[in-house]
């Protein structure tokens, strides 16, 4: 697959990204690791951020194990600048929604090749057809610190008609009608879980019929509403509600400090990861891997994070399970594993003096 050109990459890390762009595309399992310890390294030559979080954390010189590699919490991009590149190289910025009342976390890139790799390459992955897209959600033009409206774009080739929701966040209930009506193709509606529930809530007598083959894609998105709905419920309306079989009905899940996706599909069943993608369930008290089983937080290894960091702690509680995945159970917004306390206190403090006023 080829990618447009986009702006210029660094000489220093043009060729990691050449090599990550190459494992997207063609990955073979025996250069996961070697490629994730060279990024490692790289990160740590580049960002001083996390050499500071390294050192106070102890981390040798050279690791062994891309499990080794340590993870920056994700809360860590609300407090800091995480990049492994230049500041004045920086080309965009994606914000989580900031309503946690902690601010936004924030990703910076000086590139975009590395993240429309990874989405066309992660919906190729999970053979996801390239149906017409019915997106709920905003045109980047509209919410241009949004790495899903950039995501949506992606997928529909830049077409801003794909968009049903304008400048101001209203639904177009014509267009998503119109778009449904048309029984001559299949489509894909996608779009947040709680734009899905909000377009019940509105039009609560809405009944749309789509078309055979027709799937819905949501991603989540309750945090800081004030509402939330399990998934079987949720599944169960957009089931009644858009004419889809359960199975028809997946859930995209990534966040903002992240390149890359896991998908599942249908209700209680594993999230799994494209090849470029590797997690880890982590016991909150040792900071090692949970045992099988067992409850803990998801720590996920992403290659295509070249520009921040590719190990990242979530807030988000998980089960590995025996087929690869892992069963996402929600966010524990509390938790963070002891040892990585005292070092997270001295990034903060470390990144405060490094950050541009």
């Amino acid at each position: 697959m080829i990618y447009p050109a986009q702006l210029p990459v660094f000489n220093e890390s043009n060729s990691l990204e050449n090599e990550v762009l190459r494992f997207l595309s063609e990955p073979e399992e025996g250069r996961f690791e070697p490629l994730a310890l060279a990024i490692f390294n790289h990160q740590r030559d580049a960002n001083p951020v996390y050499a500071k979080y390294c050192q106070h954390l102890g981390i040798p010189d050279r690791i062994d194990s891309w499990k080794r590699i340590p993870a920056i919490p994700q809360i860590a991009f609300k407090r800091s600048e995480i990049r492994s590149f230049p500041a004045q190289q920086t080309k965009t910025e994606f914000r989580t929604s900031g309503t946690t009342g902690e601010g936004h976390g924030k990703h910076f890139l000086p590139s975009l090749r590395l993240y429309e790799a990874a989405v066309l390459e992660g919906w190729a992955n999970f053979r996801l057809p390239r149906h017409r897209l019915v997106l709920l959600m905003q045109h980047p033009d509209d919410a241009p610190f949004s790495s899903l409206s950039r995501m949506g774009d992606i997928l529909a080739g830049s077409r801003r008609d794909r968009f049903v929701l304008g400048k101001n966040g209203g639904l177009e209930l014509d267009r998503l009608q119109e778009e449904i009506n048309d029984r001559e193709k299949p489509l894909t509606l996608f779009g947040t879980a709680l734009a899905f529930l909000n377009l019940f809530e509105i039009y609560p007598d809405l009944r749309l019929e789509c078309p055979p083959g027709s799937l819905a894609i949501e991603t989540g998105g309750f945090k800081g509403s004030g509402r939330d709905i399990g998934q079987r419920a949720l599944y169960e309306q957009l089931s009644l509600r858009l004419g889809l079989p359960i199975e028809s009905i997946w859930n995209e899940y990534g966040m903002t400090e992240l390149t890359s996706q896991f998908y599942s599909n249908g209700i209680g069943r594993s999230h799994r990861a494209p090849p470029w993608l590797r997690f880890q369930v982590i016991d909150p008290d040792t900071n090692e891997e949970a045992s099988p089983g067992e409850i803990g937080l998801l720590r996920i290894v992403d290659l295509a994070n070249l520009w921040s960091v590719q190990a990242v702690l979530t807030q988000d509680l998980a089960i590995a399970q025996a087929d690869g995945g892992f069963l996402l159970l929600g966010r524990d917004p509390a938790a963070l594993p002891r040892g990585c306390s005292r070092a997270m206190d001295e990034l903060i403090r470390f990144a405060s003096v490094l950050s541009p006023k």
